[in-house]
């Protein structure tokens, strides 16, 4: 996992899901992608208290911030890692919380850092949605839907 902050103007990515999830997302990114810049990943379990994380996730986006916003990812809607991770939607503007995160998405951001946090937002979505597929339909069917 890298944390190293970069010269260039990109959007900040902050991934907060449950234990390590994140963690190993990003480790697999890398992998296929190299390493990334401006990006951390926070975990929430239950030797972590509620304000703990969320300190740690206003740290984590004013380290991020450098005029091009922060993408903060999470695993699930409904879930601990984003409803603490929503609380910072009400205090700044360049901040998008994405639910659901997958590595289809999490490439796809990589990919388009440079990009308005809509756009980026807009891709990773549509991303994240088109990563998902019934494999045994494909291949009987022979074409992807």
């Amino acid at each position: 996992m890298s944390e190293t902050i970069s010269k260039s103007p990109q959007a900040g990515i902050i991934i907060v899901t449950h234990l390590d999830y994140g963690s190993a997302l990003l480790r697999v990114a890398e992998f296929i992608s190299g390493p990334v810049q401006d990006c951390t990943c926070i975990q929430v379990d239950s030797t972590l208290e509620t304000t703990e994380v969320v300190a740690r996730l206003q740290d984590a986006v004013k380290l991020l911030s450098n005029g091009h916003g922060v993408l903060v990812l999470t695993d699930m809607f409904g879930g601990t890692p984003t409803n603490l991770s929503l609380s910072l939607l009400g205090s700044r503007a360049d901040v998008e919380v994405i639910t659901g995160v997958n590595l289809p998405m999490l490439l796809r951001i990589l990919e388009n850092r440079k990009l308005s946090l809509r756009e980026i937002a807009d891709r990773a979505i549509k991303s994240g949605c088109e990563g998902i597929i019934a494999a045994g339909q494909v291949l009987r069917d022979g074409k992807r839907p």
